[in-house]
């Protein structure tokens, strides 16, 4: 990866920003690997919800934002729709899991 200010013209420029969203994409798939395990790990929605996690979270990653000189609220506003998101899919994971959990015992 070339620093920015290295780069000569405006397509090498775009070629690094593309390369940097492949990257952030690839570690939302890796996040998402880990959000779909956690389930097996929570026994209820008050469990999948965690609210006081969900609430340490948005805090932590806004002092990281402020540290690295970003905007907080964007970046929380960006961990919530993604923790939102990945509370729909753990909900899912876990509906599926009670489901067939019963049939078993069928």
């Amino acid at each position: 990866m070339k620093n920015a200010e290295n780069c000569e013209n405006i397509q090498e420029i775009r070629n690094e920003i593309d390369g940097i969203d492949q990257q952030i994409l690839e570690l939302f798939k890796l996040r998402l690997d880990y959000v779909s395990e956690i389930v097996k790990f929570k026994s209820d929605a008050d469990e999948i919800i965690a609210l006081e996690r969900q609430l340490e979270v948005f805090g932590q990653r806004r002092e990281w934002a402020e540290q690295l000189g970003l905007n907080p609220d964007l970046i929380e506003n960006i961990y919530r729709t993604l923790i939102n998101w990945n509370l729909q899919k753990e909900m899912e994971i876990y509906n599926n899991t009670e489901n067939s959990e019963a049939f078993k015992t069928l």
